[in-house]
């Protein structure tokens, strides 16, 4: 069955381009363009998240989400042009679980709708599936077991923590030295040139071209990204 997200969001063509994301990332889209009906279907219905607009006819986003925190704790997505810190704080402090600035990337706006979902489902105990699954690439943290495309691919077992560690925080750049302290430990013997020779070693193990990957990124001059 596929998860259902309610996106309350009045601008058509916003709404449209997050809805063709989704879609294509196997979630049903229900969009409503007005705050008032936006609070009845949110309130009424089971949502697996809720993307909601501040700026709304009737009713606005803070109001909506304050309400909905009041009977349910579906997980809720801010998607506003406000950029202010005190909207941010505000939207935080009535609830909301994250707070995504106009314009934005839809990759990262299905990205994380896709960890919040995640997220909630393990702390209500809805998940069943505790494996990772990128396109071809499934992860499975207890079996420690890699496949792509369905092949099992063999990781020595600092890879294997490496890609694991990443996988678990897609979208999230991290340095060498923070990546050596988290895989390696502080009093581990070696520097953070054998981060970089591990993440060579799992692209050639899993990346479909590894001269240009697909899961692991570099970001020059600050570390490694996990594309989720």
């Amino acid at each position: 069955m596929k998860k259902k997200i309610l996106l309350i969001e009045d601008d058509e063509k916003i709404s449209e381009i997050e809805r063709d994301y989704l879609e294509a990332n196997d979630f049903e889209v229900e969009i409503i363009y007005e705050g008032k009906l936006g609070l009845e279907k949110a309130v009424a219905n089971e949502y697996s998240l809720i993307i909601l607009d501040i700026m709304l006819p009737g009713v606005d986003g803070f109001q909506i989400c304050r309400e909905i925190r009041k009977s349910k704790e579906t997980p809720i997505l801010i998607v506003s042009a406000k950029r202010e810190d005190i909207d941010k704080i505000r939207a935080l402090g009535l609830g909301a679980d994250d707070y995504v600035i106009k314009p934005f990337s839809p990759n990262e706006l299905t990205a994380r709708v896709k960890a919040h979902i995640a997220r909630y489902e393990r702390l209500t105990g809805k998940s069943n599936d505790k494996n990772l699954h990128f396109g071809n690439l499934e992860i499975q943290p207890e079996a420690r077991r890699v496949f792509s495309d369905g092949k099992e691919i063999s990781l020595k077992n600092k890879e294997f923590e490496l890609l694991l560690f990443l996988a678990q925080n897609p979208n999230i750049v991290f340095s060498k030295d923070r990546l050596f302290d988290r895989i390696w430990g502080l009093d581990s013997m070696g520097d953070t040139a054998t981060v970089m020779v591990d993440i060579n070693r799992i692209r050639e193990k899993i990346e479909p071209v590894p001269s240009n990957p697909k899961y692991i990124e570099t970001i020059w001059g600050a570390g490694y990204r996990f594309k989720s």
